[in-house]
């Protein structure tokens, strides 16, 4: 069964519109299918809609950025209730301050010669409260500033480099907290993007499982092949459950929809116990 159970729409950082981003979802033969916004639930019905109009069975799912020893790292919730309380005012408190950031970004790239970053952005922002660095990267591809958005994160949008501002999201704690809340299982997003140490990673897996995680992303659009069997093998090891998502934020932006390799079948599914 082909699943898919991260992936972003145009009310975060998505180049698509919810029920665009079903449709294309369907189109490459997902199955079963999650829509995890950063920070934001209001695309749910509307993709809830579309999938079920594709065929596919739908997951109610967020993305919860969070800052964890001075990282940003991110938890995917999934099958939560998208009228929780706790959740919905946690959100809430996440999503403050992303104007501010993006207002002091588009200052330091002023300051590196670019200029009307800021409204550059916007323009790619179809929810203006959620525009990120995601909306500058296309924004400096647009202009030519760079080769690609993955270019722009490069040479712009990373610690140390002009256009990245450091942004104190949510405890990790508190975020697993607000899923469980809302009736989800926390799962630990892409960890192979965090250039953790050893170290740390064990600490982090350790924090969150002791939060109440429940899985980790092992086949995600970011994770190399080799990344596919490292993190099999620190599924097992931490006794989480394994997930499976393309992160898909827009066409040529990453990995598509149906691209991705199965999980091992080794590896125990964080939907083995779902009524699927």
């Amino acid at each position: 069964m082909n699943i898919d159970l991260h992936c972003h729409s145009n009310v975060s950082d998505g180049a698509l519109a919810p029920a665009e981003v079903a449709r294309r979802a369907a189109c490459n033969g997902v199955e079963v299918w999650a829509l995890t916004d950063h920070d934001q639930l209001a695309g749910l019905t509307e993709a809830r809609e579309a999938a079920l109009a594709a065929g596919m069975r739908f997951v109610d799912g967020v993305e919860v950025s969070v800052t964890w020893r001075g990282s940003t790292i991110h938890v995917v919730g999934l099958r939560i209730d998208p009228e929780n309380g706790t959740l919905v005012g946690g959100l809430a408190k996440v999503r403050g301050g992303r104007l501010e950031r993006a207002r002091q970004m588009a200052r330091d790239l002023g300051a590196a010669g670019i200029d009307g970053a800021l409204e550059g952005a916007l323009r790619h922002a179809a929810n203006p409260a959620m525009v990120s660095r995601t909306h500058f990267a296309r924004f400096l591809a647009e202009i030519g500033a760079v080769a690609d958005t993955k270019d722009a994160f490069r040479n712009y949008l990373v610690p140390g480099k002009p256009g990245y501002v450091a942004h104190q999201w949510a405890a990790l704690a508190d975020a697993v907290g607000w899923i469980r809340a809302a009736g989800g299982e926390a799962v630990l997003a892409h960890p192979g993007r965090y250039g953790l140490s050893a170290g740390a990673m064990d600490a982090l897996l350790r924090e969150f499982r002791e939060a109440g995680g429940e899985a980790i992303e092992v086949v995600t659009g970011s994770h190399s092949p080799d990344q596919y069997r490292h993190f099999a093998a620190v599924a097992a090891q931490y006794d989480f459950a394994a997930s499976r998502g393309s992160d898909f934020h827009g066409p040529q932006e990453g990995a598509e929809f149906g691209t991705l390799p199965p999980l091992d079948p080794a590896l125990r599914p964080m939907w083995r116990d779902w009524a699927l």
